[in-house]
Order: C-alpha cells, then structure tokens, then sequence
C-alpha cells in the first residue's frame, strides 16, 4: 500500500482517461480526483505515466486541500522541507508559494521563478526526484491563460546523440555551483544566507534515471561551473553546448495551465523554463509547489 493511501478509505477510479501531446514528453489525465483516496492500481498508472513520460498534468483538481495535495505527493517520496526559509504555506512549510501577488506591498511568494532552462535544485546534493506543482490562480488576458511553462527532455537528447559524443560524456563529473559562475565575477545578487554558505556538488554528467534506467544529460549553463579533470576553457564549451541541445525544439512539450491543474515534472529527465507573458501584479498567478524524493546521483 502507498504512503498516500496508507490508513486511508481508497476510492477506485473507473474513469481515468490519459491523453498524450503530440511530444516526445508530456501526459494529460482527467477522470481522477485526488481530494480522495485514490487505490493502489490507480495511483500505480499515474507513476508509470510519470516515468515513462516525464511530464504529466492532472486536469481538474479545483477541491485538493493542501492536506491532499501533500499526501498525494508523499506517493512519489518523501516531501522536502522548502530549501526557501520564506514565501511557505502559512500552515505547511514544506510548500512554497509560487506566486506575484502581493499584500501590503510585500510579495506573498516566489515571484520569478523559472525564468532560465534548468533541473530544479541541481546544487544539491540529492535533487529532487519530482517537482509538483498545483494552480489555484493563473493569469488571463482577453480570455487567454498566460504563464506557460516549457519543458524538454535531457533523456531524448542523450539518445540523439552519435555513439561517440555519447563515449565523449559518459563518465564526465560536473561542478554544480548554486550561484554558477556569477559567484566567481562578483556580478549577481547574493543575499541569501543558506545559498552564500553552501558548498559546491558534483553529480555526472549524463546522469541514469533511477526508476527507468534511461541516460539523461544533467547540465545546464551558468550553474555548472566545470568538469573535474578538465581546464576550464574547455569544460565550459563542452557543458553550453549539450544544454542547448537539451532545449532543442524536437525535445519540447509547452503546458498550457488550468486552474486545478496539478502538474509534476521528473527532474532527473527534464528541464524547464517558465513564461512570463502576464501583467504584474493585476494578472494574478497563484501555485503550490512540492518538491519530493530527492537521491544522490552517484
């Protein structure tokens, strides 16, 4: 039984229906309602989904408590205290608000985030293995939902790669810096305490999904500062270059929100970028965010 169903009543869902995006990632379910107890055939779909595919909204959850929403998370590991010490739930500090509202001129959450392609939380030492998100205000224009969130799979761009490059990479170790190498030109802001102190991490640089065994490339630009082994000069090109490949069009799936929607994403086999189309403060975009399972990567 799962933790998320442990002690509980389960409810068996009949309906479930899962739809697939015209990508190489990507997963939409609707007939799910996860304010209850869903049954452990049910819950079990929903994971092989997210490995499979990497990416995986689920439609519709308008009634989730947050209680729910954690419990639902408990399924995919263990959820993590919020790495930010502000801008948490009120009365669950393991979620941050994700949010450009503010209240007395003061923002209520994490306004910005996003706004480079990334893999959550890579300067740690045992990333998360998903980040779930759930929307309970998301910014409309003239009808129009803005605020798109943009993803890409680093496991399909392993896979284009030639059998060499892939020898080329394959055993690489990279420097993960949380300020990248804005820390070391002085340039940048640097006003968060727990960030100034922590130390730089190493994880591979094709790194093996835990649950699937598929090879991912785990390198984005800025943030991974070099190679071990390997001069500067020529790290930092070899690094740029795969995380652009990673973001290449043929890898891509857009999320276009809903508000409910519950949306996860697999760490280790994607990265992500967020769109910032939407007014501030008048287009009001209010979200939870988890992040759940973190393991080391090597």
């Amino acid at each position: 039984m799962s933790l998320a169903t442990q002690g509980k009543s389960q409810l068996k869902s009949n309906t479930m229906n899962i739809s697939y995006p015209d990508a190489v990632i990507g997963a939409e379910i609707t007939g799910v309602d996860l304010s209850q107890s869903l049954d452990d055939e049910t819950m079990g779909r929903i994971e092989k989904t997210f490995n499979e595919r990497s990416v995986v909204c689920i439609r519709g959850q308008e009634n989730l408590s947050v209680n729910r929403y954690i419990e639902f998370a408990k399924h995919f590991g263990n959820v993590e205290k919020n790495f930010l010490d502000n801008y948490h739930h009120l009365e669950h500090d393991e979620v941050l608000l994700v949010s450009n509202i503010q209240e007395n001129g003061v923002d209520i959450g994490h306004a910005d985030a996003g706004r480079v392609w990334h893999t959550d939380m890579s300067f740690m030492e045992t990333p998360p293995r998903a980040t779930i998100l759930h929307a309970l205000e998301v910014p409309v224009r003239d009808g129009i939902i803005r605020g798109d969130t943009n993803f890409s799979s680093a496991a399909a761009a392993y896979d284009s790669l030639a059998p060499n490059a892939k020898t080329k990479v394959d055993d690489l170790i990279v420097v993960h810096d949380v300020f990248g190498r804005r820390a070391k030109t002085g340039t940048g802001t640097q006003d968060n305490e727990k960030r100034k102190n922590m130390p730089n991490v190493r994880h591979p640089f094709v790194r093996v999904h835990p649950f699937t065994g598929r090879r991912c490339l785990y390198v984005s630009p800025g943030e991974c500062i070099g190679i071990e082994g390997m001069d500067e000069e020529e790290a930092v090109p070899l690094i740029n270059e795969h995380a652009k490949l990673i973001t290449q069009e043929p890898f891509r799936y857009r999320h276009k929100w809903q508000v409910g929607d519950v949306l996860m994403w697999d760490n280790c086999a994607v990265q992500h970028l967020a769109t910032f189309d939407y007014k501030w403060p008048e287009e009001r975009r209010l979200i939870w965010r988890i992040t759940v399972g973190g393991t080391k990567t090597m």
